[in-house]
């Protein structure tokens, strides 16, 4: 998981307040694909809003525990975790043009 400051925290909970939820985590848990859409969103723009069906939680799967994996599985930091909600940020991942050796 990635690090992330609390004005930074702050600035994305502001930003996430009034939105919906564009992931929903079913009663599989997070699968594959779920993982691949998580990846997606965030490269696109840097945070996500994910909730978990009541159908997700069981006994050991609970909301935190299932936003913590998110995380480690995204490498994404978590911003916060509101009941069936939580919130995923990154940074954006760079992607440095390869410079060109001179040729002999």
């Amino acid at each position: 998981m990635s690090k992330i400051t609390t004005r930074m925290k702050r600035h994305v909970r502001h930003v996430l307040k009034d939105e919906n939820p564009t992931v929903w985590v079913g009663k599989e848990g997070l699968t594959a694909q779920l993982v691949g859409e998580l990846e997606k969103q965030l490269q696109g723009t840097k945070m996500v809003k994910v909730r978990i069906l009541p159908a997700a939680m069981t006994a050991e799967n609970t909301a935190q525990a299932i936003a913590a994996k998110a995380a480690e599985q995204t490498n994404s930091a978590l911003v916060e975790v509101r009941g069936h909600v939580f919130i995923l940020f990154r940074k954006r991942k760079t992607v440095e043009p390869e410079t060109e050796q001179p040729k002999p």
